[in-house]
């Protein structure tokens, strides 16, 4: 049968469990992962003693017995405990631990009806840079566990975080402003100084968002009264600044426009996610400068911002 002869939530039809594994490999995209960036998070027991603790959460988990196999669902809610055997006087030891899904359709020989299909499993011993399973078993990893020698308490250092996201959420946008005039003359000061007519964006931060692209360009710039030599950046709230980048200029004391760019990658702090930040480029000028800049009427401002979600 090459086909599936009735199509899901057809009435009057029955469909196999091969099936809803194929909608779920669908709607996953054929990604694997946990589904949201706290979930299935791996961490020390409340107290530390010989194991951990995994946390509430869901994933998608690919089968790789058959090409076909399709993707399982599994959810955990509320806390599990892991035991992990304490290692011997003689050497450390990395142990992985994973959500296991052993089908029988396709493999061993559990029982659904009574046998737990999806389970935590650790694979001990493992290489002490693993971090994918180190063999063809259907599952994905959370955590790697690397134990000193003589060691029965698991402590949060000895954890290395494996998740992966199967399909992160991604959120871009795109924000323009212009100046309503000209601003004050920057770069009499080593100091950062915002533009004055320019009020900067307020950018609403995802409360999934661990990391965020921005990218800040302005253009023109103008240049007036000596030589430029500064530096350009952008400030987001009041915890993050992009790397600034050099305003370098060696052309005499006329009128010119050039246009800007600073850009950077950040971590969005834990008490950002939720809240709105002001994103607002500024300028100095190194010492010893002479030159000034400035923005005009004829300057727009333009913010690229990617927030991206990633295990957490």
């Amino acid at each position: 049968m090459a086909l599936f002869p009735r199509p899901l939530l057809t009435n009057g039809a029955t469909h196999s469990a091969q099936q809803f594994r194929m909608l779920v490999r669908d709607l996953s995209n054929g990604a694997e992962g946990i589904t949201q960036g706290d979930d299935l998070k791996v961490t020390q027991r409340s107290t530390p003693g010989a194991g951990i603790t995994v946390g509430d959460g869901s994933g998608v988990i690919r089968g790789r017995v058959n090409a076909f196999q399709g993707t399982y669902s599994v959810c955990n809610i509320g806390s599990v405990n892991v035991d992990i055997a304490a290692t011997g006087s003689g050497s450390g030891r990395s142990d992985m631990l994973i959500v296991r899904v052993e089908d029988p359709e396709y493999e061993g020989s559990l029982d659904p009806a009574v046998d737990q299909v999806a389970y935590f499993q650790v694979i001990s011993n493992v290489s002490s840079s693993a971090t994918t399973i180190p063999d063809g078993r259907t599952g994905i990893p959370l955590a790697r566990i690397d134990i000193p020698a003589s060691t029965s308490t698991i402590t949060n250092a000895m954890i290395t975080d494996l998740r992966k996201i199967a399909n992160p959420r991604r959120d871009r946008r795109l924000y323009t402003q212009s100046p309503t005039g000209d601003s004050a003359l920057i770069g009499s000061s080593t100091a950062y100084t915002a533009f004055s007519t320019h009020a900067g964006w307020n950018i609403a931060i995802p409360d999934w968002a661990t990391t965020v692209r921005i990218r800040v360009d302005v253009s023109p710039i103008r240049y007036s009264v000596a030589d430029f030599f500064g530096n350009l950046r952008a400030t987001f709230g009041a915890l993050l600044t992009l790397q600034s980048t050099g305003l370098d200029d060696n052309q005499g004391s006329g009128i010119r426009k050039i246009p800007g760019i600073t850009a950077d990658t950040l971590t969005v702090p834990t008490l950002y996610r939720g809240t709105t930040q002001l994103l607002r480029a500024q300028a100095n000028g190194n010492s010893g400068n002479a030159g000034r800049i400035n923005v005009t009427s004829s300057t727009t401002f333009i913010a690229d911002v990617e927030f991206e979600e990633a295990p957490r």
